[in-house]
């Protein structure tokens, strides 16, 4: 009972509950678990950084003007890559019917009336 008692004493004695001080540690954890992953990622940011700044000063005024016409990314494909490098992005499929045509008439298609 005494050592019970006596955590809550040890805990408060450094300025620390035991809920802070098990925060610290686990947050501890989480970097040190963390850090080589974050390396790696900081070198890819090196490797690629000045290739993609490139990228976006050449391509980040039709880029801005491709994104003020599109409203809905949701309604295309994923961009193709063609093996000559041209990019394409294709709308998806609709499943509505055509708009120009009356329901009537897609029913009656290939039936003549007499």
């Amino acid at each position: 009972m005494v050592s019970a008692l006596g955590a809550p004493t040890i805990a408060q004695e450094n300025g620390k509950s035991l809920m802070e001080q098990g925060a610290e540690l686990f947050f501890e954890g989480l970097r040190k678990e963390m850090e080589p992953a974050l390396g790696e990622l900081l070198g890819l940011a090196d490797e690629f950084g000045p290739a993609m700044q490139s990228f976006f000063e050449e391509m980040g005024p039709a880029l801005a003007e491709l994104a003020g016409e599109i409203q809905d990314w949701s309604v295309y494909e994923t961009p193709m890559i063609l093996p000559n490098g041209d990019i394409i992005i294709r709308k998806k499929p609709t499943q509505d019917p055509p708009e120009d045509v009356e329901p009537d008439e897609e029913e009656s298609e290939g039936v003549t009336d007499i």
